[in-house]
């Protein structure tokens, strides 16, 4: 079958690769198509990145054969699947923490979603694989497992109703963090310094939406001049958390979505201590959250359709990475 394989170097390339069967428990499922996400950036720029190998893990498609055992889906079912899974019963996973547990570390699909076929595994079918309804789009579907890790993030941070939450970097995921605060009953304030991003932060529910200095003044007009109860960080790395810590609030939170350049973090333990801050963060989703999320986007309860604004097919990868890297789009969809 066809992939587009990173080969080291920062280099994609087509690429045969060995068509993958389905065991028992699995599934063998006909790529749709597959987000490009910032993680699968991430991998294909850091030079210890092993190779070759096979990215892409918001992934829709038809399943063609299925394995002994399985009941729950058919041959020509639409689905969607996630590449993690806890085990849930480990220490990490009795505490909320499943995307420290060993077996979720362990776990991916194979070989990923920029291929023409991918095995999904047994415990994948069992516990974060869902069947896609008529009326949801193939795009729309590919945003269970980017939402669902939105959405642990924002239930690590408690965001209450009445709280005001800034969200820095208004690309896909800032969108979701939008629309995730407003549903807890936050007010929301955008950053970014592109104005079409944030345009449609505030078509999706942003009060106020600018570049770091208009949020901060709209952080502070919003809280009464306490400051935002939750700074979401979605990119940016050490330099936003910087600003971050200048417009929360004293007692509250900076929540670290993403990676980024900087050894060091920008905060005094002095300020983190006297303030009261908490600094949070999250890796991944959940089977718990990867449930909900396919709840919310199957009854239209979080807009993505306006997020996906470019799609390329398979062989075109190298150029949606570069769309990305350049900010030039919100979310790249891939097609085999």
């Amino acid at each position: 079958m066809k992939v587009s394989a990173y080969v080291g170097g920062g280099r994609l390339v087509d690429a045969d690769w060995p068509c993958p069967s389905a065991g028992p428990g699995e599934l063998l499922v006909r790529m749709r198509g597959c987000g490009l996400c910032g993680s699968d950036i991430a991998k294909i720029a850091a030079p210890a990145t092993p190779s070759p190998a096979v990215f892409g893990h918001e992934l829709v498609g038809d399943v063609v054969a299925v394995g002994a055992g399985v009941d729950t889906f058919v041959r020509g079912q639409r689905v969607v699947a996630a590449h993690h899974v806890p085990c849930g019963e480990c220490h990490y996973c009795r505490r909320g923490s499943e995307s420290m547990c060993r077996a979720f570390k362990q776990s991916r699909l194979d070989p990923g979603g920029f291929a023409e076929y991918v095995r999904v595994p047994a415990p994948n079918v069992r516990h974060a694989t869902f069947g896609v309804p008529d009326h949801l789009s193939d795009e729309a579907a590919s945003f269970v497992e980017p939402l669902a890790c939105c959405l642990r993030a924002v239930e690590r941070a408690r965001v209450r109703a009445g709280d005001t939450v800034a969200v820095v970097g208004l690309g896909s995921i800032g969108g979701l963090f939008v629309q995730l605060a407003r549903r807890s009953g936050a007010r929301v304030v955008g950053v970014d310094v592109i104005p079409p991003r944030a345009d449609l932060a505030r078509q999706l529910g942003a009060s106020v939406a600018g570049d770091a200095s208009e949020a901060a003044a709209a952080a502070s007009e919003l809280s009464e001049g306490r400051g935002a109860d939750h700074v979401f960080v979605t990119g940016g790395g050490t330099d936003a958390v910087a600003w971050a810590a200048g417009v929360v609030r004293d007692g509250g939170s900076l929540h670290c979505f993403a990676g980024g350049p900087g050894e060091t973090m920008p905060l005094a333990l002095e300020q983190l201590y006297h303030r009261e801050l908490t600094l949070t963060a999250t890796y991944s989703s959940s089977p718990r959250t990867l449930a909900a999320a396919f709840r919310l986007i199957a009854q239209g309860e979080i807009s993505v359709d306006r997020l996906i604004t470019h799609r390329v097919p398979l062989a075109r990868l190298p150029e949606g990475v570069e769309l990305m890297r350049r900010r030039e789009a919100l979310k790249v969809f891939v097609t085999p």
